[in-house]
């Protein structure tokens, strides 16, 4: 069986900043970006093609509500999403997301938030400007956030939490509220504020090198 696909882009405009939000229903999602002076983003959709609106530099995308045969076959919802790096992006899944892999260390980075129940998550973070905030709602499973190398972060959890890994320590399960920060964060202008509500599992916030690798 061959599976459809869908391209799309809008013009960059006089856009400054970028908002990119996915309502509930994503999944398989690949997000990076591109270099491409004319164009705000440009996506290929596989299998089902939501709706897309782009206004001054903000991407709404929304997918139809699913039928009950199509939990079973997600990947008819995949798409790859390329974002002007030129611009400032602020991030948002307020339905949350399932298999999201997003390289975004070429972008600058405003914020990112994740609506609850959000699995199989893969991001790798650009270098913090200012204060970057990333939220992740509770019941989140499988989160991973790699962040450069010597950008410090703090990360705050808002409730219990198990098999989680920040930087060199792990830790097995705990309850209430935990704060954990990488050495200086405190007096760093530029770092990463990490909340993630009660309820995640598999959560890994891991410092790379240079190469890309995890440290």
């Amino acid at each position: 069986m061959t599976t459809s696909q869908h391209e799309i882009a809008a013009p960059l405009g006089a856009a400054t900043e970028g908002r990119l939000e996915v309502a509930a229903g994503a999944s398989h999602l690949t997000l990076s970006s591109h270099e491409t002076a004319t164009q705000l983003y440009r996506a290929r959709f596989e299998g089902v093609v939501p709706m897309v609106l782009a206004h001054e530099g903000r991407v709404t995308i929304e997918y139809p509500r699913r039928s009950p045969s199509e939990w079973l076959r997600a990947d008819r919802r995949a798409a790859q999403i390329a974002l002007n790096r030129s611009l400032p992006w602020t991030l948002v899944f307020p339905g949350g997301v399932r298999g999201l892999c997003a390289d975004l260390r070429h972008l600058t980075l405003s914020g990112l938030e994740i609506g609850g129940g959000a699995s199989d998550v893969h991001v790798v973070l650009p270098r913090p400007r200012g204060v970057v905030w990333v939220r992740v709602a509770g019941g989140a499973s499988g989160i991973r956030l790699n962040r450069p190398a010597a950008s410090a972060a703090r990360l705050h959890l808002a409730g219990g939490a198990s098999a989680i890994a920040f930087d060199d320590r792990r830790i097995g399960a705990i309850g209430g509220h935990t704060r954990l920060a990488s050495p200086g964060a405190e007096e760093t202008a530029d770092r990463y504020e990490i909340e993630i509500g009660g309820g995640a599992s598999a959560l890994a916030i891991w410092e790379r090198d240079d190469g890309g690798a995890e440290r």
